[in-house]
């Protein structure tokens, strides 16, 4: 196995115990060889992010960041990619000669999801109108589906959704339908993707919609699972997508930003299919 110059990398957020990221990243260096490297989790809030990035060495390569470091990340890069820029938030900062440039790996973790799942082209819908739901507006811009129904329980608080939408030059059509099941299932019939970025058991109740075969329903959940959601659209013949399978994609595109190496996949899906089993 080949030698590397030590490097650093970490996922900051609060709270941060339950992170799988470290599981996942410290085995795609094993996997590359990269045997100086190594990934750990930092416990930071908003008010903490500023200070610990200033503190940061030469030897650091990168950061992951969750809840809730996602939206001031922008405050503290030097340079942001245009993905985080239309969403306004970044879930990765990745040193370079540069300085520090904000990513959103979301995005590509959610469209790779989705075109692995054989999603296309087509109508899409996305349920909830949050960060992760800004997300997948985005994900579907960059998959070329530039119409987007998205239902939500209040039409108010999709200001943000509507913002990055408008930046990126994508039509969303706002639903305020949750609350309202039939009305949601009937926005559901005949979508090519759906993406669900509802907490879990928020979308039980249109687990009985009217599922076309074949289309691709992707569940940010994944615990408990299978979803309610996840377990009707199957036995309808819709193809499901796990919110792990999210989660892995999106530490794929992390690793490939922060060593410039191709994402070891499979040795990252091993990893990760360890460590929930471990945690069951």
């Amino acid at each position: 196995m080949s030698t590397s110059p030590v490097r650093r990398a970490a996922v900051l957020g609060s709270p941060i115990a339950h992170s799988l990221s470290p599981a996942l990243h410290n085995a795609a260096y094993t996997a590359l060889g990269l045997t100086g490297w190594h990934y750990d989790r930092y416990e930071v809030d908003e008010a903490g992010l500023a200070g610990f990035v200033a503190g940061l060495g030469p030897e650091w390569a990168g950061l992951s960041l969750t809840m809730p470091l996602k939206r001031v990340l922008l405050d503290v890069a030097d340079h942001v990619a245009p993905g985080a820029a239309a969403i306004g938030a970044g879930n990765t900062l990745v040193f370079e000669g540069t300085g520090a440039t904000a990513h959103n790996t979301d995005v590509t973790g959610i469209a790779r999801s989705l075109r692995a799942a054989g999603a296309g082209g087509g109508r899409a819908v996305v349920l909830g109108a949050g960060g992760t739901a800004q997300a997948a507006v985005a994900a579907l811009h960059d998959m070329e589906v530039d119409a987007v129904d998205v239902l939500v329980r209040d039409a108010g608080r999709a200001s943000a959704l509507r913002g990055t939408a408008e930046r990126l030059g994508t039509e969303v059509t706002v639903h305020a339908v949750l609350t309202d099941p039939p009305a949601a299932a009937r926005l559901l019939e005949g979508a090519d993707a759906v993406v669900s970025t509802l907490p879990a058991g928020a979308a039980d109740a249109l687990a009985g919609a009217r599922w076309r075969p074949g289309t691709v329903l992707l569940d940010a959940v994944y615990a408990p699972w299978p979803t309610v959601v996840a377990g009707g659209a199957a036995a309808a013949g819709a193809r499901i997508v796990s919110g792990l399978e999210m989660l892995l994609q999106q530490a794929v595109a992390q690793v490939e930003l922060m060593t410039g190496c191709p994402g070891p996949e499979a040795a990252m899906r091993e990893a990760l299919d360890a460590a929930v089993l471990a945690r069951s």
